[in-house]
This record gives C-alpha cells, sequence and structure tokens, in this order.
C-alpha cells in the first residue's frame, strides 16, 4: 500500500510538472507578437506603440497648455466648449505629418539627428496645416497662445519621449531571445533583416547548422541540429526560426516539438520574412508551400468589389480631372512634336495584351523598335515638360480610361511591354504568378520600392506583388491607396 501511495504522489507530481510546463509553454506563446497584422500586411508592434503613445504625447502637450494659460476656466473650455475636440484634431493631423515625415520607418527610429531634423519639419508642416483649417473652420481654433506653448511642450516631449523608447528598444530586459536553424539564402535574408530592426525587439544571438565548415561574419555558429535543445536551454532562447533550405527529411522533429512544448516559439523562417518584409522569399518558395499555404485564392465577392469600386472611382476622377487633363494635353502639343498620348501594349490578366494609354513624356520614336529600357535619373528620351509630369505622376492619369474600361484595376501588380515580360518569365521562378490578377495603376511593389533596371530588381518586385496576391483584400488595397497618396504628395519615386 505505501509503494501504492508514493506511485500515485510520482504520477501526481509529474503530471503538476507537465501541466506547469505546458502553462509555462502557452504564457510565451502569449507574449506579444513582434509584428501586427492590420489591413491584411504586416506593422512591428512596437512601432505601433510607440505611434499610439505619441498620440497621447500630443493630447497631453496641448491640456497642460491649456490648463496653464486658463486656470480653473480650462475646464469649461475643454469638457464644455469643444477644447478637446480641437486638440483631437492637431493629435490627428500631427501623427499624420509625423507618419508622412516618416518618423516611424525602421531606418528613421534609431538615428538621433534625424528624428531632432524631422520633428522640426513636422511642427512646420503640423502649424501649416492648421493655420488653414483654422481659416476654413474658426471653431476649431485652440486660440493662439494654447496653441504656441502646446507645440512647445509637444516637441519637448516627444523627443524625450523618443530618446526613451529607444532607450528601451536596446534594452536587454525586453529583447527576445532568438536562433536560427539553417544557413541557407533564406536564413542569410532573415538574418540581415532582424539585424536591421532593433524596433523588432529581437536579439538574434546566433545560427544552428549541420554544416560543419561555418562561415559567417555577421552571426557566430552555435552548433549542430543535434544539440539544439542543449542550445535553446542554456541560452535562455524564445524563438527558433526554421530556415533550413531543403526541410524535408532534416529536421530535427523530435528536438523541435521538444522545445516548442517548453521552452520556445518554433517559428517557419519563410513566414517570418513574409511578415517582416511585406514580401515572399522567391529564393525558397516551394509550389507544395504556394499550394497549400492559405492565400492565393480571390472570392467572387472581392473581384466584384474591385471591379465596381474601380469603375466609379475612376469615372468620377475622369470627371473631376477633365480641365487637368485638357491642359496637359495642350501643354504637351506645344513643348514638343508628336500624339499628346502615348499608347503601349502591356500584359494584363491571363497573360493577355491591352493598349495602356499614358500622357508622352519623352520625345516621338524615342521608346519604339523594342527600345523599352527603364527611364533613368538623367535620360536623354524625356522631355521638359514630360519631367516634371513624371515627377508628379500626371502622365499616368490617362490610365483612368484603361481602369474605366476594366483592363486594370486601381490597385494591383504594375504591368509591363510583352518583351520583357517574356525574358521576366524564363529568368526569375513563379513570375507568371502575376498574371492571376488584373495589373494596377498602383500596386504593394510600387509603394515598397523603385524602378526595375535589373533581373534582381524584377525578382525583388516580383516577392512583393506575390505577398499581394496572397494577401489581396479590401483593406490592404486601401492601405496601398493610402500610401500612394503620400508618395504623390512627397513627390517621391517618380522618373
Amino acid at each position: 500500500m505505501f509503494l501504492d501511495r508514493t506511485a500515485h504522489r510520482a504520477t501526481f507530481e509529474s503530471q503538476i510538472t507537465s501541466a506547469a510546463a505546458s502553462l509555462n509553454a502557452q504564457r510565451w506563446r502569449k507574449r506579444v507578437e513582434m509584428v501586427i497584422r492590420l489591413f491584411n500586411a504586416y506593422f512591428p508592434s512596437r512601432t505601433l506603440l510607440l505611434a499610439f503613445s505619441e498620440a497621447c504625447v500630443v493630447v497631453l502637450a496641448f491640456t497642460v497648455s491649456c490648463v496653464f494659460w486658463m486656470g480653473r476656466d480650462a475646464d469649461i473650455f475643454l469638457n464644455y466648449d469643444g477644447g478637446f475636440a480641437n486638440i483631437a484634431l492637431i493629435t490627428v493631423v500631427f501623427v499624420l505629418c509625423m507618419y508622412y515625415g516618416d518618423l516611424y520607418d525602421s531606418l528613421i527610429l534609431t538615428n538621433r539627428r534625424e528624428v531632432i531634423i524631422r520633428l522640426i519639419q513636422v511642427s512646420g508642416a503640423g502649424t501649416l496645416v492648421m493655420a488653414i483649417l483654422y481659416s476654413a473652420y474658426p471653431k476649431t481654433r485652440l486660440g493662439a497662445k494654447n496653441y504656441a506653448l502646446g507645440l512647445i511642450l509637444l516637441l519637448l516631449l516627444v523627443w524625450f519621449w523618443r530618446e526613451l523608447f529607444l532607450w528601451l528598444f536596446r534594452s536587454k530586459h525586453l529583447l527576445e531571445r532568438a536562433i536560427l536553424l539553417g544557413d541557407g539564402p533564406l536564413a542569410k535574408k532573415l538574418a540581415a533583416e532582424i539585424l536591421s530592426r532593433p524596433d523588432l525587439g529581437l536579439q538574434l544571438l546566433g545560427y544552428v547548422s549541420a554544416s560543419m565548415a561555418p562561415a559567417r561574419s555577421d552571426l557566430p555558429y552555435l552548433g549542430t541540429p543535434d544539440h539544439l535543445s542543449d542550445v535553446v536551454r542554456t541560452r535562455g532562447i524564445r524563438h527558433v526560426l526554421v530556415a533550413m533550405s531543403d526541410q524535408r527529411g532534416k529536421l530535427p522533429m523530435d528536438e523541435l516539438l521538444s522545445i516548442k512544448s517548453q521552452y520556445a516559439r518554433v517559428q517557419d523562417g519563410a513566414e517570418i520574412y513574409e511578415k517582416l518584409t511585406g514580401k515572399l522569399p522567391i529564393e525558397s518558395l516551394r509550389l507544395s508551400w504556394l499550394l497549400f499555404s492559405p492565400g492565393f485564392h480571390t472570392s467572387r465577392w472581392l473581384s466584384a468589389w474591385k471591379t465596381v469600386f474601380s469603375f466609379f472611382i475612376s469615372l468620377s476622377l475622369l470627371l473631376i480631372c477633365l480641365p487637368v487633363l485638357l491642359l496637359i494635353a495642350l501643354a504637351i502639343r506645344l513643348d514638343s512634336a508628336g500624339p499628346v498620348v502615348f499608347r503601349q501594349k502591356r500584359v494584363g490578366k491571363g497573360g493577355k495584351t491591352f493598349t495602356l494609354y499614358k500622357f508622352r513624356s519623352m520625345f516621338h520614336g524615342r521608346d519604339e523598335g523594342g527600345n523599352h529600357r527603364p527611364a533613368e535619373e538623367q535620360d536623354g528620351r524625356i522631355t521638359r515638360l514630360g519631367r516634371l509630369l513624371r515627377r508628379s505622376r500626371l502622365d499616368e492619369l490617362p490610365q483612368l480610361y484603361n481602369i474605366l474600361r476594366g483592363d486594370m484595376h486601381f490597385v494591383g501588380p504594375r504591368p509591363f511591354v510583352p518583351d520583357q515580360e517574356e525574358e521576366l518569365v524564363k529568368a526569375i521562378p513563379f513570375y507568371n504568378q502575376r498574371w492571376n490578377v488584373k495589373p494596377g495603376a498602383t500596386g504593394w511593389a510600387q509603394i515598397n520600392r523603385g524602378y526595375c533596371a535589373t533581373i534582381d530588381d524584377n525578382a525583388d518586385k516580383l516577392a512583393y506583388d506575390l505577398f499581394y496576391i496572397k494577401n489581396m483584400s479590401i483593406s490592404l488595397d486601401l492601405l496601398i491607396l493610402f500610401k500612394t497618396l503620400k508618395i504623390l504628395v512627397l513627390g517621391r519615386g517618380g522618373r
């Protein structure tokens, strides 16, 4: 009987230990993700937290200013005279200006000098926007003294908060330790991305690989997959990123399952790369992954919405922009000889060609006979007026007619000429997957990278296009249009 009780107690303690380990694993799985999915795209959670907290800082700065100048009357002004509504308007304007000023860009976040310069620029731009709004809607005014002191407090508090946030970024106590399993092309790209992004909150300690002759300078070699559990346990690893070139038959499955249940998250490297970069790792893609992964399916409802949305918006913009279209057409006629509208065959959905319409921005005859090379910074083919049209993207206004007649949508992969497409299909795997959806006037690739001049450039652009096709949705289209507006306002990317 005593032995039975002892055995029962041992079993019970074992169950308790197992339950505790399982609970511990669940707690780790419930930790805040390094990226958050919004609008079918991914954003660093720390950057979103920074944006939300800075919105609170803007509210605090102008609220303190009102209390300082108004004293006891501030309560009446803020709560009953629309003071908080006016401050909310200022907050929206300044957060948008900070976004347009790239203050939430990964490269800017850690650059103190750039942050200070851009904060000063944002204060000027925000003040200009508010002056226009105050002239149009006087009821939204906060008062000159309230606004001036609030602006000063905003600059000081945002600068101080950014310094504190930067210190938190680099605090070892708030970083999650991670390692890579693999040393192939995907692993190298993933390592480069994580090491250049302190806003992710990951501390990449090294990589584990079956290769006995590691030759990487950016990360230390931690051992072979046979010792993976020991590496994870002894170094306090919380993320294992599986980025092996060929996973079939080589993954240490038992080790990974044990690690997942007891110590750390085990995540697919291709999935993490997609979340961090907004593009798919073409070099590591497999047909089976494209076939069975979620996405890559366009519902009839989504197709109908894109068609109806594109038709009505293009029709509305054509009517609104008609005077501008006529003025541009007259200016092109006076600037150089040749037709006003440039026509060119492009490849659309299903590989079928259609005629694309643009305002002519090059000298007539310079882009014919197969001479379809991309525009360069100082391209002799472009006219004087053409440079202005291309910089402002006004040369693309006639594409509204293409959208209206159904050749294109507003959002989708950019269509290219047939000879370029044939060349790229032969050189880049999965390139013809772009033809599964209608092309667009703007797209995920267009807002994330510039012109393509080489095969490698187009391969990188395809990686963005495949991300869009995989995650296509109404919310992602709206996000792309919002980011396109930023590019148009700031005049970026045009040649």
